[in-house]
C-alpha cells in the first residue's frame, strides 16, 4: 500500500509542478514581452515618462485623478498601454497556481480522496475571491 501511495504522490507532485512551472514561464514571458514593448516604444505609455516625476509623490487619490487611471480589474481597459500591460505579467504570475489547483482535483476526485478535492476547491475559491475585489475593507 506505501508503494501505491507514493506513487499517487508522485503524479500529484509532477502534475501539479508541470503546471506551475508552464505558468510561472507564461507570466515571466508576458512581463518580459510587456516590458520590451514599453521600453522600446511598440505601445505609447498610458502615462507619459516626461510626466512621471511630477505624478510619483502624489497620494494615490490625487495620482489616480490627476493620471485618469481606474481602479481595480478596470486598469484592463488601459491593457494596450506599454506601461500598464505589464500587469497582464504580474496577473499572470500571480494566478500561475490557479491551475495547478485545478489539475489536481480530477486526480483526488477520481481516487474518491473528497477531502484533499474540497481543499483545493476552497483554495481556489478563496484564491478567486481575493482577486475579484470583493473583499476590500470599504476602499
Amino acid at each position: 500500500m506505501t508503494t501505491d501511495n507514493t506513487q499517487q504522490q508522485q503524479a500529484e507532485a509532477a502534475r501539479y509542478a508541470w503546471l506551475l512551472d508552464w505558468g510561472t514561464r507564461l507570466g515571466v514571458l508576458a512581463l518580459l514581452l510587456s516590458f520590451s514593448a514599453y521600453l522600446f516604444g511598440v505601445l505609447p505609455p498610458h502615462i507619459p515618462v516626461q510626466q512621471l516625476p511630477e505624478v510619483w509623490n502624489l497620494p494615490l487619490a490625487s495620482y489616480l485623478e490627476h493620471t485618469h487611471t481606474p481602479k481595480g480589474w478596470n486598469w484592463l481597459a488601459l491593457a494596450g498601454s506599454g506601461d500598464v500591460l505589464n500587469l497582464a505579467g504580474i496577473s499572470l504570475l500571480i494566478a500561475a497556481s490557479l491551475s495547478p489547483l485545478l489539475g489536481l482535483i480530477p486526480l483526488y476526485l477520481q481516487r474518491r480522496d473528497y477531502a484533499y478535492a474540497s481543499i483545493c476547491s476552497a483554495a481556489l475559491a478563496v484564491l478567486v475571491l481575493a482577486a475579484s475585489g470583493l473583499l476590500t475593507g470599504g476602499h
